[in-house]
């Protein structure tokens, strides 16, 4: 409850850009936002209607892209709209409608990309079992139990979240509803929430860290004992896709959770945050396409097979 000279908070206000040229950002955002939305919405298509594409890796590919597309529209529109004014005001159900869902697509990009280190894994250096350990259903079962464990996780913390006391401060210097600012605003008890946000984080972020290390410490050993120049190069552009996402979205959230905590590294990892919540979503369709034979094969029988239709009629 809150004390008798404070009120109750039932809006958010975001802060978001300040002294930047909000003319150049919003057209950034905007073909950002499009190219996002176009790209992995293409890979999500070639995914399922092309047979060459049905195996674990492309399937697991095209879980990520979900959560992309549906992590960047939670966030990126939200954010265009707010670019021109000096500040949005959000009720307060909304912003924690924001947090509640960016915790489970963000948990479920973390886990997928373990997942697909845990894929390349078995497929060089288990190449003989492969087939048996990552069949169709084994596959479908791994990313349902991710998108369902990646809710228990966000729903446990997200039920403290709820019961928070807001009162008085009002106002997040961000340009959405992040965790640590909205906490930060929280005059009730939170240190049961941290702890709980301490444990979840180890289990979520050192564990998938610390699973792709040794996942790529067996890689790289194994491909090492390949004889063949060709087959040594072979086997690393199948990990290199990967490898550039993993260091993209883990490398920025190191750097904003693992730094020190002040009022200007806290204004630095604002714009930290569009490393992970942009740039990942935005570069996982050009690396997987520009740089894979099999996708960009796909693309073109797809254009092909249009416009062969397109002038038969």
């Amino acid at each position: 409850m809150c004390e008798e000279n404070q009120t109750q908070v039932t809006q958010i206000f975001i802060l978001g850009f300040q002294n930047v040229n909000k003319s150049l950002l919003f057209i950034v955002f905007l073909l950002t936002y499009l190219f996002i939305i176009v790209g992995n919405l293409l890979i999500i298509l070639l995914v399922t209607i092309i047979d060459q594409l049905q195996t674990p890796m492309y399937f697991f590919l095209k879980h990520l892209s979900i959560a992309d597309v549906l992590l960047t529209n939670i966030i990126v529109p939200m954010t265009m709209d707010l670019i021109f004014a000096e500040k949005s005001v959000l009720p307060l159900w909304v912003c924690k409608a924001q947090l509640y869902l960016y915790g489970i697509f963000g948990l479920v990009q973390c886990f997928l990309i373990a997942l697909m280190s845990y894929d390349r894994f078995l497929a060089i250096c288990l190449p003989l079992r492969y087939s048996s350990l990552m069949r169709p259903d084994h596959s479908l079962y791994l990313v349902i139990g991710l998108w369902v464990l990646s809710s228990v996780l966000t729903s446990c913390e997200f039920f403290f979240v709820i019961h928070l006391n807001l009162c008085g401060l009002n106002s997040i210097d961000h340009f959405y509803c992040d965790f640590g600012p909205v906490v930060n605003l929280a005059t009730s008890d939170t240190s049961i929430l941290m702890l709980e946000d301490f444990v979840i984080s180890i289990f979520t972020f050192f564990f998938p860290i610390a699973f792709i290390i040794m996942t790529y410490i067996c890689i790289f050993f194994t491909i090492l004992k390949i004889s063949s120049n060709i087959g040594k190069r072979k086997a690393f552009s199948t990990c290199s896709s990967h490898l550039i996402t993993v260091c993209m979205y883990y490398g920025s959230l190191m750097t904003i959770y693992l730094a020190p905590s002040d009022e200007n590294s806290s204004h630095i990892n604002k714009y930290i945050s569009l490393l992970y919540l942009v740039g990942t979503p935005l570069l996982n369709p050009i690396i997987y396409s520009l740089r894979n034979y099999e996708i960009k094969r796909a693309v073109q029988k797809m254009i092909s097979h249009i416009l062969h239709n397109w002038l038969k009629t």
